[in-house]
C-alpha cells in the first residue's frame, strides 16, 4: 500500500472512529443538559452508524420536539418503525405525536401497545410513555402514574426479573405526581428525593422540587432549590432558565428585569454551542432586559435574517417588544403588523396576540375615527389572546380585565376579575374586599355607561358589593356602592330600595364628612329624595340641612324646597268661590 492510500484508509477510520465514539448516552446526556440541537447531531451520527438503533431514532425525535420540530419528530419516528417496526419505544414516540395533535384516543392506543409489548417493564418505554401522558395538553395524567408505578413494583417478582430503577424513573414518577397536582406535591416532593439516593448530584430533581414548591406558591423555597440545583452542577442549564422564567414573570413580587438578565447570562455560558441563532437570539434578549432597546433591536434584526421559522416568531416578537418599551409604538406596530401579513394570523400564538393587543392600546390619533380603528383591534387582539392562554392564572386574567376596563369594556372587564376570584378561590387563595371591587364596579359602570336599564348587570354589581361588606364589614365601600347600585334602579327614591345602604354608609362616613363629601352628597340626595315623596317634613329638612351644610347651593335642595313651598301655597289657598247661577241674584 503506497503512503497516499495509507492516509486515505487512516482518514476513513478517524471519520468511522469519529462516529462511533457517539453513543445514544451522549445524546440523552445532551438532553438532560437542554441542548436539543447538539443531542439532534450526536444521535444522527449515531443512526449513521447503526440504522436498526430504536432508541437512537426516540431520543433524536424527542430533541426534535425540543427544538419545537413537530413534523420532523414524527418523520424520525417513522423513520425509525420502517427500521426497527417491532419497536415499543418508537411507537410510545407516535403517540406523543398523536397527543400534541390532538388525537387522544389514537395516542392511548399506541401507548397502550407500547406497555403490553413490553410487559410494563421497559424503562425507557414507561417514561416515555408516562412523560408524554404528563407534559402534553390532553395527556392522561392518573394513566402516567399508573405506567410509572407498574414499572417499578417489584413485589412479587424473582430477583433476575426484578426493575432496578435509575434515578430518571424516579424523576418521572415524580413529574406524573407534580403533574396531578394539590396533595399529590408532597409525593412529587418524596419521589425526587429517591432519585437523589440514586444519583445525589442530580440537579435536575431539585430543579424540579423548586416546581412542585413553586406551584404551592412558595416561591422563596422554589428560588432556592433552583439556586441549589445550579450549585450542585454548575453546567446544568434548564436551572438557570428557571431563574430566568421566574424573574421574567410579571408579578409583582417576581418580575425583576435586572435579575432576569443575570440568570440568562448565567444560561447563556452553558448553553448549546451548536444553537448559534438561539444564542443570538438570547444575547438580544439580555440587552433587551437591561433596558438597551436600541441594542435589542440592532441585534434582532442582524439575527432575523438567518433564522428559522421559530425563531423568526421570537425575534419579531422581541424587536416589536423594545420599539414599545422606548416609546415608539408605530414602529412596533410596523414591526408586528410586517409579521402577521408574512406568516397569516393562523400562525400567531398567544403572545402575539398579546403584544400586538398592547401596542394597539397604546397608539393615540388625533382622529376619531383612525383611534377608534386602534381601540376596535386592541381590543379584537386582546379577545384572540384571552382565547388563545391555557394557565389558569389569576394575574393573567386581572391584566386582561385592566386592559378591557382601560378601554371601558367595564362589563368584559368585570367578567375577567371575576374569572380571576374563581381561580383564587379553587387555589384556597383568601380574596380581599377589593377584589370584590374591581367586580362590582365594572358591572356598574357597564351598567350605568352602556346601559343604565340592564338590571341583570346591576344585580351582578349589587351581588359584588355585598361581598365587599363580607369581606370588610367595617368599610363604607361596600354599603355606599350597594346605595348607588340600588339607587340607578331607584332613581327618584320612590321604592327607598337603596335607602338601607346609605343609612349604614352614613352611620360610618359622618365622623369625617370633609373627607367623605362627595359620596356623602349622593347618600344625602338619596334620602332628600326619599323623604319628599314620603312628605316627611321632618327628615326632609334634616337631610335638606346636611346637604346644604356640604354643598349651599345644592340644586336639589333648592329644587325640593321650591316645590314643597308651592305644594303648601296651594294647599294653603282659600277655595274660590263657586260662581252665580243665572239669575240667582236678579230683583
Amino acid at each position: 500500500m503506497n503512503k497516499r492510500k495509507s492516509l486515505i484508509v487512516a482518514l476513513l477510520c478517524a471519520a468511522s472512529s469519529g462516529v462511533m465514539a457517539q453513543s445514544v448516552e451522549d445524546g440523552v446526556k445532551d438532553l438532560y443538559y437542554g441542548k436539543y440541537l447538539s443531542a439532534k447531531q450526536n444521535l444522527e451520527k449515531v443512526i449513521a452508524a447503526k440504522p436498526t438503533e430504536d432508541k437512537a431514532y426516540y431520543y433524536l425525535g424527542i430533541a426534535q420536539l425540543g427544538l419545537e420540530d413537530v413534523a420532523g419528530a414524527a418523520a424520525t419516528f417513522q423513520k425509525g418503525l420502517q427500521a426497527v417496526p417491532t419497536s415499543a419505544l418508537l411507537q410510545a414516540g407516535m403517540g406523543r405525536i398523536d397527543l400534541i395533535n390532538g388525537n387522544a384516543a389514537a395516542a392511548k392506543q399506541k401507548f397502550e401497545a407500547a406497555s403490553a409489548a413490553t410487559q410494563g417493564r421497559d424503562g425507557d418505554v414507561a417514561r416515555a410513555i408516562a412523560d408524554a401522558n404528563t407534559e402534553i395538553k390532553g395527556g392522561d395524567r392518573p394513566y402516567a402514574l399508573t405506567v410509572m408505578e407498574k414499572l417499578l413494583n417489584n413485589e412479587g417478582r424473582k430477583k433476575k426479573e426484578q426493575y432496578t430503577p435509575i434515578a430518571a424513573d424516579y424523576i418521572e414518577l415524580g413529574d406524573a405526581y407534580r403533574f396531578l397536582g394539590g396533595e399529590n406535591g408532597g409525593k412529587a416532593i418524596t419521589t425526587y428525593e429517591k432519585a437523589l439516593e440514586v444519583d445525589p448530584n442530580n440537579a435536575e430533581a431539585v430543579m424540579k422540587e423548586g416546581l412542585v414548591n413553586y406551584n404551592a406558591r412558595l416561591k422563596s423555597e422554589a428560588v432556592a432549590d433552583y439556586t441549589k440545583a445550579t450549585n450542585m452542577d454548575a453546567n446544568y442549564g434548564p436551572a438557570y432558565y428557571e431563574l430566568f422564567n421566574f424573574y421574567i414573570t410579571p408579578k409583582k413580587d417576581q418580575l425583576s428585569w435586572d435579575e432576569a438578565a443575570k440568570y440568562l447570562e448565567k444560561y447563556m455560558a452553558v448553553a448549546d454551542p451548536a444553537d448559534k441563532t438561539k444564542n443570538q437570539y438570547l444575547g438580544a434578549y439580555i440587552a433587551f432586559f437591561k433596558k438597551d432597546y436600541d441594542n435589542a433591536i440592532s441585534k434582532g434584526q442582524a439575527t432575523l435574517a438567518g433564522a428559522n421559522e421559530l425563531y423568526t416568531n421570537k425575534l419579531n416578537l422581541l424587536i416589536g417588544d423594545a420599539y414599545l418599551q422606548k416609546g415608539d409604538s408605530l414602529s412596533a406596530k410596523k414591526t408586528m403588523d410586517e409579521y402577521v401579513a408574512k406568516v397569516g394570523e393562523s400562525k400567531l400564538d398567544s403572545n402575539d396576540y398579546k403584544l400586538l393587543s398592547t401596542i394597539y392600546m397604546r397608539l393615540k390619533s388625533a382622529d376619531t375615527t383612525t383611534q377608534n380603528q386602534y381601540t376596535e383591534k386592541a381590543l379584537g387582539y386582546l379577545e384572540k389572546y384571552a382565547g388563545s392562554i391555557t394557565a389558569k392564572d389569576p394575574e393573567t386574567f386581572i391584566q386582561i380585565a385592566e386592559q378591557l376596563k382601560a378601554a371601558r369594556k367595564y362589563a368584559a372587564a368585570a367578567e375577567w376579575y371575576a374569572k380571576a376570584n374563581e381561580i383564587s378561590l379553587a387555589n384556597k387563595e383568601q380574596l380581599q374586599a377589593i377584589d370584590y371591587f374591581n367586580v362590582g364596579i365594572n358591572y356598574y359602570y357597564g351598567a350605568v355607561n352602556v346601559k343604565p336599564s340592564d338590571t341583570a348587570l346591576l344585580s351582578k354589581a349589587d351581588a359584588a358589593f355585598q361581598k365587599v361588606i363580607e369581606a370588610k364589614p367595617e368599610l363604607g365601600t361596600g354599603y355606599y356602592w350597594r346605595g348607588m347600585t340600588n339607587f340607578v334602579k331607584d332613581p327618584q327614591a320612590q321604592e327607598g330600595i337603596a335607602k338601607p345602604y346609605y343609612d349604614k354608609y352614613i352611620e360610618i362616613s359622618e365622623v369625617d364628612p370633609a373627607k367623605n363629601k362627595s359620596t356623602l352628597i349622593n347618600a344625602y340626595t338619596y334620602e332628600l329624595l326619599y323623604y319628599y315623596f314620603k312628605e316627611d317634613k321632618a327628615n326632609l329638612k334634616v337631610y335638606a340641612d346636611k346637604l346644604t351644610a356640604l354643598d349651599p347651593n345644592n340644586g336639589t335642595v333648592k329644587q325640593i324646597t321650591e316645590n314643597m313651598a308651592a305644594r303648601e301655597k296651594a294647599a294653603n289657598k282659600p277655595a274660590a268661590k263657586p260662581a252665580a247661577k243665572a239669575g240667582q241674584n236678579k230683583k
